[in-house]
């Protein structure tokens, strides 16, 4: 099942959100700080800028975002930029499909994507020099990042989180959403939390110098899958049930224990010692004024305020609870761990969350989700493939549906490509490309039915229209009604625009 939590290794400040949650807790803290940043932090962007952002349409048309995060990085050539012409050794085993837009054609393995092409943008012409799993590069401002950077989410080096940053800048605006659900939160686990066989942490997903009270509040998932996959790194392989194949039945998506109410614990009770508390927190505040400076406080009166309402409400209970859609259009979704967490980040969105994450994170071993060095064609045609094409069709036609699709930017996005050419390594695969790749947008005022970008005749080098990820970042705030030159100054003091070096993309915007 899903419960709330955070990395109790990984906070920085020696408390986890899973500790918060627990009603004990909130009697034990006693001081907290509303963000850390100095006053003034946030400065306007100049008059050039607000000027160029007016000329440019969907400006604030998205209310919130839906990042589907595919880790290990896809290949553009069985996906979105199929190149049916090249020799067998670069187009492989699988051709391609024409869509719902005519000219336009993606692999064949997405046939249910192929019929909503109309609905969204492909943008073919992804490039960065980093040809690792950097999720930090493609998801936060940072422009420059290194294995070591990667490997450890809390290196002073890095940026905020894209989810964090819209998250910091509601809050500083007074922006609140409906009180128990997560403005920022990521499904179904923390990055890299499932990975059993490999040590170290992947960095993207976290709130850096903003700190960790701007962390996105992550989920948590129990089940097991039905059908085996092989998964290959250095000289070990292993055979596991990935849920992100199909599930089997009874996985259920709710709080934790946690997170529940103790016997005996009453909400009047609960309610008593948060006075309480506020009286003490209160005093404390008189007493040492410092504290709100300390590193070790950051975030607290945050974390009490959720956790009181995460157990005094049923907002997030309610939203996570997938079980109460009806059963076709699970299966519209797709009973798989990505499909599912899709729908439910559909309900979260749904319930007032402004950013929801989805990982397709790795499971048990390095190589496995879409790092197909190994058994690409395998996991491609078996898992990869169905289980994107369910749950990225089954999205859109379900926002759409709603009424909601002009208002939610969906985003799907990866570190990089693969390598054009297919290697002989073990069942086949593709290595690193960051050259050349693809990524998608759909919804709240991004084009429709549009390619932008094209690469060559093996997908391997982009020959026109390149785009970094900075830039899809600086348009995923522009549509959110962020300009993307507003300055935020990082623990130095220095500022910093918000998107970095990135621009808004005119050929994306609707």
């Amino acid at each position: 099942m899903f419960r709330i939590l955070g990395s109790k290794h990984l906070q920085g400040d020696g408390v986890s959100r899973r500790d918060l949650l627990k009603v004990g807790a909130l009697g034990a803290l006693t001081a907290g700080v509303d963000g850390f940043l100095p006053p003034g932090s946030l400065a306007p962007p100049s008059a050039q800028a607000a000027s160029a952002r007016a000329a440019l349409p969907g400006f604030g048309q998205a209310k919130s975002v839906i990042l589907l995060y595919l880790y290990g990085a896809a290949s553009q050539i069985e996906t979105f930029d199929p190149k049916p012409k090249a020799p067998v050794e670069i187009r492989g085993e699988l051709d391609a499909i024409s869509t719902s837009v005519p000219g336009v054609q993606i692999g064949e393995l997405l046939p249910l994507t192929s019929k909503v092409i109309d609905r969204v943008t492909v943008v073919r012409s992804m490039s960065h020099p980093f040809p690792l799993h950097a999720v930090a590069y493609a998801v936060t401002s940072n422009p420059l990042i290194d294995v070591p950077m990667q490997m450890n989410p809390r290196d002073t080096r890095h940026w905020p989180f894209i989810g964090s940053v819209v998250e910091y800048l509601d809050r500083k605006a007074g922006v609140e959403g409906p009180p128990g659900v997560a403005r920022n939160i990521g499904l179904p686990w923390r990055l890299s939390s499932r990975r059993e066989y490999a040590a170290g942490d992947n960095a993207g997903p976290y709130a850096a110098f903003l700190g960790s009270a701007y962390d996105p509040i992550w989920t948590d998932f129990e089940g097991e899958g039905t059908r085996e996959s092989t998964y290959t790194f250095d000289k070990q392989t292993i055979t596991c049930f990935d849920p992100y194949g199909p599930l089997k039945p009874g996985a259920k998506f709710g709080l934790s224990r946690e997170a529940e109410l103790p016997a005996g614990m009453t909400l009047d009770r609960l309610d008593r010692r948060r006075n309480l508390l506020d009286q003490f927190n209160e005093a404390r505040a008189k007493f040492d004024k410092r504290a709100k400076e300390r590193d070790g406080q950051r975030g607290f009166d945050r974390f009490q305020q959720m956790a009181f309402n995460y157990l005094t409400t049923n907002a997030m209970r309610d939203a996570l609870d997938v079980e109460k859609e009806p059963a076709p259009l699970r299966e519209q979704y797709g009973m798989t761990l990505f499909g599912q967490s899709t729908l439910v980040a559909r309900r979260l969105i749904e319930a007032g969350a402004r950013f929801a994450t989805v990982l397709w994170d790795e499971f048990e071993l390095v190589n496995s989700a879409w790092d197909t060095h190994f058994y690409h064609y395998s996991l491609m045609k078996e898992q990869l493939g169905p289980g994107f094409d369910r749950a990225f069709s089954a999205l859109i036609l379900d926002l759409e549906a709603r009424g909601l699709l002009d208002e939610t930017l969906i985003v799907c996005t990866t570190e990089h490509g693969r390598t054009p050419k297919i290697t002989s390594k073990q069942g086949g695969g593709r290595d690193h490309w960051s050259r050349a790749y693809s990524t998608v947008l759909a919804g709240g005022g991004a084009a429709r039915g549009k390619v932008v970008g094209r690469t060559n005749a093996i997908a391997g080098e982009v020959d026109e229209t390149p785009i970094s990820p900075k830039d899809i970042l600086a348009t995923v705030y522009h549509l959110l009604g962020v300009d993307p030159h507003t300055m935020i100054q990082d623990r130095l003091g220095r500022p910093l625009p918000l998107a970095g070096e990135g621009r808004v993309v005119p050929e994306l915007l609707a």
